[in-house]
């Protein structure tokens, strides 16, 4: 007998910025009902779903927000995890679970879940205080913070004698610097079936200043023993994490051609993007078929593609405008999002492009073009 898909069920995001406005944008396609939990009351996906103004990292706030959902997912990672264990007990559904949450939240314990799990990663040892970091640092060396570091915030390399004075003098860890030729991600997705999809791995180039992914070429150029290697590191990830939900593995690919996990996402990513114009299924629509219950898509490449980040530029703050515009819309191939942000500041993200060719010199000819073209001032 055929099974009927039942939509009468609210979903709720907490996080309203650009990758709940783009979450919100796939479920729209499948009549989903949202709600979303965010600090901010000009959030991004403000005016595309039920809204409500709050501290992610509230108790109270959360749970009292999570009681009038009837599936849970987030945007970000920073949230308060026991208000959700809370919900789960009280029947709601919780995706990615909040003790897989918990466990990425902190780099310390994702890191040793790695070894604990012959996951390949970076050699690393735990620290405490600056102290300790002073007394353990064999330079140069990769200095990150325990919790709350993102976009490129709590990740610093430590060269020289005189960076020790600007170590992190909370728990974090430090981790050799790898000499690695490429940095790369795959997004994995897991049903509760324990259905399990992988997109292409793609090709991330990093500001070098900012710790940002400027932009990024899918499919990665890389061997097809390594793109292999790869997507079974992410399919091992994310299955000994037991995970329901999308993840993002970001990875180094050594000069020796090793694969080293760097760190992961339990969400839709940055490094995911393109996959709206240019995979069978985006990332977005993957996280929610993963969520919901409903089969996985197929994640196949359609085009190759870049995707370039759109910042703001440094020395603007204020009323964003868009210089450039209309000349990368003339370019074939290029799709423009724009993340509802009216307020820019140096390095905000404030958008992203997709490019779609199927001549990879042509796509990085475009990417080029866009990224000198397109610019965030006020």
């Amino acid at each position: 007998m055929t099974k009927t898909f039942n939509q009468d069920f609210k979903l709720g995001i907490l996080g309203g910025g650009q990758l709940g406005r783009m979450l919100i944008q796939s479920g729209i396609d499948f009549n989903f009902n949202f709600a979303v939990l965010d600090p901010d009351e000009h959030a991004p996906c403000k005016g595309l779903a039920e809204f409500h103004q709050g501290k992610l990292t509230d108790f109270d706030t959360v749970l009292k927000f999570g009681e009038q959902c009837d599936i849970i997912t987030i945007e970000i990672e920073n949230v308060n995890t026991q208000a959700l264990k809370e919900l789960v007990k009280k029947g709601k559904k919780v995706f990615p679970q909040p003790d897989v949450i918990e466990l990425i939240q902190d780099k310390r314990i994702q890191k040793s879940f790695y070894k604990d799990n012959n996951i390949p990663t970076a050699n690393f040892v735990l620290t405490e205080n600056k102290e300790d970091v002073a007394r353990l640092a064999k330079l140069p060396v990769v200095n990150k913070l325990g919790k709350e570091g993102y976009d490129g915030r709590g990740v610093q390399v430590l060269r020289v004698k005189e960076d020790l004075q600007k170590a992190f003098d909370q728990p974090g860890l430090l981790e050799d610097l790898i000499n690695f030729e490429k940095e790369i991600s795959v997004i994995v997705a897991r049903s509760e079936k324990g259905e399990i999809e992988t997109f292409p791995a793609v090709e991330m180039v990093f500001h070098p200043e900012q710790n940002l992914v400027e932009y990024l070429f899918a499919p990665a150029q890389i061997s097809e023993a390594i793109a292999q290697q790869a997507e079974t590191i992410a399919k091992t990830v994310i299955e000994k994490l037991g995970m329901i939900g999308l993840l993002a593995v970001e990875m180094f690919v050594t000069k020796s051609g090793e694969v080293l996990v760097n760190e992961v996402a339990p969400r839709p990513h940055n490094s995911g993007h393109q996959t709206i114009e240019a995979n069978v299924t985006s990332q977005y629509e993957q996280h929610l078929r993963a969520i919901t219950g409903l089969p996985l898509g197929k994640t196949d490449l359609l085009l190759p593609s870049a995707m370039v980040n759109l910042l703001g530029e440094p020395g603007f703050s204020g009323p964003a405008r868009y210089q450039g515009f209309e000349d990368v819309l003339q370019v074939k191939g290029v799709h423009v999002h724009l993340y509802g942000k009216a307020q820019t500041k140096p390095f905000r993200k404030m958008g992203h492009v997709t490019i779609v060719d199927q001549d990879i010199e042509s796509l990085k000819q475009k990417a080029n073009f866009v990224k000198r073209t397109l610019k965030v001032i006020a």
